[in-house]
């Protein structure tokens, strides 16, 4: 449901639209209390629609919003007006990662700053028991201040992930995620492949989708591809990408061993904090 300028939710003022996502669109809004300008997300419908889904993202909402971190979007407010549901975010200035990444792959030093950013964010955000649940380069945000990390953990308070009820025949390429019941959530090329078979996930599912990002940021490649859902799904499971290395011979060697230990298969192979890749990048960085 669109809004119009100047509709009002609760205390905010719809200034305009500036985009969409799988949880609803999102608007630049005044907020007439505070006299600032905040992002406005209101949410799909068969979000809003849902109680029990409401509920949970009310409750997730309050554990975000807990959430102080440099390089987090904060989250301000949920409400609920005239049948909208929606959430109030501090308004962000600059580009996401994904139009980033459509112009190339980013110099190394640059990479490594977002890098240590991202997982300094991510650290924070698992020590305080919120996973994010869709991490990938369309909720990364470059502003003047540094990477700021979008959705931080509402993904949780979405409907329950069914692998089997997936529609294999969507396109890998697919920038929105799917979020209807029944169906598998977030975007294929940065799920985990325990995200994909409904095991339990943890903070180091996180952690196999930032590794994901890493190389699409070292190479302006994906990790993983494919010419359907399903076959994109089989590399997730069972395939290892090309060494970033290899794709653009100037990334250095320790930076292939984090994204390839960030990407194994069995969580218990991976690195299992994000304070752990931090270390490294920052390692790294130093060399």
């Amino acid at each position: 449901m669109a809004l119009e300028t100047g509709t009002r939710l609760g205390p905010y003022e719809i200034v305009e639209a500036v985009g969409a996502g799988g949880m609803g669109e999102v608007y630049r809004a005044h907020d007439t209390r505070l006299d600032r300008t905040v992002a406005v997300k209101v949410l799909a419908e068969h979000m809003a629609a849902d109680p029990d889904l409401r509920q949970r993202l009310e409750r997730e909402a309050k554990a975000v919003s807990s959430l102080s971190h440099p390089h987090v979007c904060a989250l301000y407010d949920v409400g609920h007006e005239d049948g909208v549901d929606y959430l109030v975010m501090e308004f962000l200035e600059g580009e996401s990662m994904a139009d980033r990444l459509a112009k190339g792959p980013l110099p190394v030093e640059e990479l490594l700053r977002i890098a240590i950013q991202i997982a300094d964010a991510l650290e924070k955000a698992h020590r305080s028991g919120i996973i994010h649940r869709d991490l990938k380069p369309a909720n990364i945000m470059l502003t003047r201040e540094g990477a700021k990390l979008l959705d931080f953990g509402l993904a949780k308070a979405r409907p329950p992930i069914s692998a089997s009820d997936a529609d294999l025949t969507a396109t890998p390429t697919e920038s929105q995620p799917l979020t209807a019941a029944g169906t598998v959530l977030g975007t294929y090329q940065y799920m985990a492949p325990e995200q994909l078979e409904c095991k339990e996930i943890d903070a180091r599912t996180d952690i196999f989708a930032l590794g994901a990002v890493l190389y699409e940021m070292a190479t302006g490649q994906r990790a993983f591809g494919g010419d359907s859902a399903a076959s994109l799904i089989a590399g997730i499971m069972h395939e290892q990408p090309q060494p970033a290395s290899q794709v653009r011979p100037m990334t250095p060697p320790a930076l292939d061993r984090v994204i390839q230990t960030c990407l194994a298969k069995d969580p218990d192979d991976r690195w299992q904090t994000a304070h752990d890749v931090k270390l490294q990048l920052q390692w790294i960085a130093e060399g």
